[in-house]
């Protein structure tokens, strides 16, 4: 049991962020209400903090190189315990943004690329499937008990007593972090790639910031855009800035390996087929699950009108059998390849898309519900079990961490883009729809619709049918047009909602191939000789 205590450690850790996460998707209405925001200012909120993870977690996977992995994810412990005390006490919605957003994201940009690196470190063969499928399976804990516990918390004490129990929990795990060995720290430590750090972090913040920002300033004609391009909205052209600065990033770490100084990311670690497909498969994974969850919340919170524990206890089952498909990763390593098993696991996948798209409609049918979310979280544990595993076994004991940077970035990119691509969508397909219907129904007045016209231009936000039909009211709008205002706008959240999971779809679809390039021997079938350009 000796050899498990470092498991311990790094598992709680892993369960500390995904917690988090999940902890502020249930408290969504909460949080509107408490800073007086909309849904949106918090789509940013969660955005940006998976954005900070992605765009500093290879940076953070190289320090680690440099100071050593067990000091990194000590320290980022440290940072990510100054970002929850903040985010506990924070009486505004910038302070919020500051303390969780980038605090806790920069925090966690240390600890997690270490977290995969120590885990590799610290066990082999089959002992290392063991203790990834735990590490997935606390993952999927996570997920299990946030909602719940958010959910309980925010209805009835306030969401801010699970930030301050993360900073106890961060305490008791800096009380034992010693059961975590150093690994041996390279001869020749690497040097920080300061320009190439910057770089990719500005290219990964245009590209998540014009998607999530889509939904305000239109894709291509102007809404409530700060400024246009040539009359166009500028999300388009900020998406592409970033793109041209992560081309620049690939070109500038060329030259620096060009000339023998070491380099933010090695690009040939992206010619080892299984680290590829697995990198890719990870930000599938979590494009998916943050996309729905951020919709699923949505739906059930502002269409459904239940609060945040309610919520909790519909998320349950997803929670619950993402937590024990993901801790089967071993026992199904024994009889499939992982590159069987995601496939299986995508196909699960898009069998609970499908279902869930049966389950979205007016009146919530529990059962329904539950049995979506069940195979949903079936479909994500054994993605779990495999993933993690494949990345790290993919390269050699001193390519670790940087692949931990890979991996994590590739999560939390997934996790951002998820959330701001799937949350444009619903903005875009709500506001189609709702134009639609309310230009076929006679009993809406042309100035009325003239009136949301002008609305939507300037942006529209996911509202709840109490808030449109307030609006109406103080508008002027005589009670049978709001009626009527207020049916179709009903009708426009579920097609919204429908056009986004149905997207989802779609991603999962498009993410199926990658599969190709994993692993088609079981763990242990073969010796394990991990490539290493």
């Amino acid at each position: 049991m000796r050899r498990w205590r470092a498991l311990l450690v790094l598992g709680a850790a892993q369960f500390l962020m995904v917690l988090d996460t999940s902890v502020m998707n249930v408290s969504i209405s909460a949080l509107v209400e408490d800073f007086d925001t909309d849904v949106t200012a918090i789509q940013a909120v969660i955005t940006l903090y998976t954005l900070v993870m992605a765009a500093l977690m290879i940076t953070g996977g190289k320090i680690g190189d440099m100071v050593g992995r067990r000091r990194a994810f000590t320290v980022g412990l440290c940072i990510y315990a100054v970002g929850s005390a903040i985010t506990a006490v924070s009486p505004e919605l910038w302070v919020l943004t500051i303390g969780w957003s980038v605090i806790e994201g920069l925090g966690a940009a240390l600890v997690l690329p270490a977290l995969a690196a120590l885990v590799a470190g610290a066990y082999q063969g089959r002992d290392r499937a063991v203790a990834y499928g735990v590490i997935g399976g606390l993952a999927g804990a996570g997920i299990a008990i946030g909602p719940l516990l958010g959910g309980w918390v925010t209805t009835y004490l306030t969401w801010r007593v699970v930030f301050a129990g993360e900073v106890v929990l961060v305490v008791a795990m800096l009380c034992v972090v010693r059961w975590v060995t150093e690994p041996p720290r390279p001869a020749r430590p690497p040097r920080l790639d300061g320009v190439g750090a910057v770089l990719s972090a500005l290219g990964l913040g245009g590209v998540v910031l014009g998607i999530l920002q889509s939904g305000t300033w239109g894709w291509l004609e102007p809404r409530d855009a700060p400024f246009t391009v040539f009359g166009f909205s500028p999300t388009l052209f900020v998406v592409a800035a970033g793109g041209g600065l992560l081309w620049l990033f690939r070109m500038w770490e060329r030259r620096r390996e060009a000339g023998g100084r070491d380099a933010l990311v090695d690009f040939s670690l992206f010619g080892v087929p299984p680290l590829r497909a697995g990198l890719a498969m990870l930000l599938g994974q979590n494009l998916i699950l943050l996309g729905l969850f951020f919709v699923i919340p949505l739906y059930l919170q502002i269409v459904q009108g239940l609060n945040a524990f309610e919520t909790g206890l519909r998320l349950l089952p997803v929670s619950v059998m993402m937590f024990l498909s993901a801790m089967s990763g071993p026992l199904l390593g024994r009889v499939a390849s992982p590159r069987t098993v995601v496939r299986v696991a995508m196909l699960v996948l898009l069998a609970a898309i499908l279902w869930l798209l049966a389950a979205i409609r007016p009146d919530l049918d529990d059962a329904s519900f539950a049995g979506a979310m069940a195979v949903l979280g079936l479909g994500m544990g054994l993605l779990a079990s495999q993933l993690g595993n494949v990345v790290q076994s993919s390269v050699a004991e001193d390519r670790r961490s940087e692949a931990g940077g890979l991996q994590y970035t590739a999560q939390n990119l997934g996790s951002s883009l998820g959330t701001a691509l799937i949350g444009s969508v619903l903005v875009v397909a709500l506001s189609a729809v709702f134009v639609r219907q309310i230009e076929d129904n006679p009993d809406i007045s042309d100035a009325v619709r003239e009136q949301t016209g002008i609305a939507i231009d300037q942006g529209i936000s996911f509202l709840s049918t109490d808030q449109v039909r307030a609006a109406a009211e103080d508008a002027g709008v005589p009670p049978a047009e709001a009626d009527a205002f207020v049916d179709e706008y009903a009708q426009a959240q579920l097609g919204g909602l429908k056009t986004a999971i149905l997207a989802v779809g779609g991603i999962t679809l498009v993410c199926l191939p990658f599969s190709r390039w994993l692993p088609a021997e079981r763990p242990g079938s073969t010796a394990e000789a991990p490539a290493s350009p």
